[in-house]
């Protein structure tokens, strides 16, 4: 049990919960990276909405998690009735109900992964999540991207500023990388393929993919590396590799002096990237393969930008009818 998930999966202290914690350390053993931040946080959850409710983590039954369900969908909730003791230091949080449903699903995903792992290795009876009802994740996305335009002024923007910005604006937005690809890419990972300007992604999982770049993609990273041979492609102003923080924050003001309205952030630009291809007609396999989605449904979702709508079947129908009412 290390350090780092006590503390973050340490906000109360309940009857079993030393117990409780070990098995949370056991349970999240078998992740890593972006994977294992999002399980801690979920369980943190799951372990103070049980604190709230006085339930015993490894007590607690179906009843408990399907009410934590509707709590995340319907209601807003603080901690009530009896006070626990918190860890020196920790301060307690207000929950509302504006989670997305997919945020939802995940964390009524994890709770079962938790329960079922509980149960293999006998730190519970019987598996309390079994039979849980699973919420239904809209198959089509709601996420408003950046259209082609955007996507053009976005890139113009962040090549007139140069250096990092540049850089991580085409590993993005011409690339498709994920935000923890682009900032943990390493020089080392540079080489040439049959031709190709190529790099070595680390994608989810710890799967490895060589990736071809983008001319523009190249030019922009020579540029950043310089005469650095080894180390970090993405440096931040104190010289070591740029965090998921500054990323973000470096995304957004590239898009304030892009004039672009609406909320932009890293993953905004791989929705781009996807759509884009998704409308310039490269196949979907392609694309699913480019995105490193296990599955084409996933792939398909980002096609549901406001791009999409000019191709709505609408416009065909109503250019087919009137076609027959004027023949008349």
């Amino acid at each position: 049990m290390t350090q780092a998930t006590t503390a973050v999966l340490e906000p109360t202290a309940t009857e079993h919960f030393d117990q409780a914690l070990l098995a949370a350390a056991g349970f999240l053993a078998g992740y890593r990276d972006a994977t294992l931040n999002s399980y801690k946080h979920d369980l943190r959850v799951w372990f103070e909405f049980c604190a709230q409710h006085c339930i015993s983590v490894l007590e607690a039954r179906r009843h408990h998690i399907e009410l934590f369900t509707r709590t995340m969908e319907t209601t807003q909730w603080t901690r009530g009735g009896q006070k626990p003791s918190y860890a020196p230091g920790y301060r307690p949080r207000t929950f509302s109900a504006d989670y997305q449903p997919g945020t939802i699903a995940r964390r009524v995903s994890t709770i079962c992964a938790f329960y079922r792992y509980c149960s293999d290795e006998d730190y519970i009876a019987k598996d309390p999540a079994a039979n849980v009802r699973r919420i239904k994740v809209p198959q089509e996305s709601t996420t408003l991207g950046l259209d082609r335009g955007e996507l053009g002024a976005f890139l113009v923007t962040a090549g007139l500023l140069g250096g990092r910005e540049h850089a991580l604006a085409c590993l993005l937005g011409l690339n498709g990388l994920r935000c923890s690809e682009a900032i943990g890419a390493n020089i080392e990972d540079l080489a040439i393929e049959r031709g190709h300007h190529t790099l070595l992604v680390r994608r989810k999982g710890n799967k490895r993919a060589i990736i071809p770049l983008a001319p523009r993609t190249f030019r922009a990273v020579t540029l950043v590396v310089d005469e650095r041979t080894e180390g970090p492609l993405l440096l931040n102003l104190a010289g070591e590799r740029m965090n998921r923080g500054q990323a973000y924050r470096m995304v957004r003001r590239i898009a304030r002096r892009a004039g672009v309205d609406h909320h932009v952030h890293p993953h905004a630009l791989r929705h781009a990237f996807i759509t884009a291809a998704l409308d310039a007609g490269v196949p979907l396999r392609d694309v699913q393969e480019a995105a490193s989605h296990a599955d084409p449904r996933t792939t398909a979702r980002y096609d549901r930008n406001r791009v999409s709508l000019d191709r709505h079947a609408a416009y065909s129908v109503a250019t087919f009818v009137a076609g027959a009412t004027n023949g008349r």
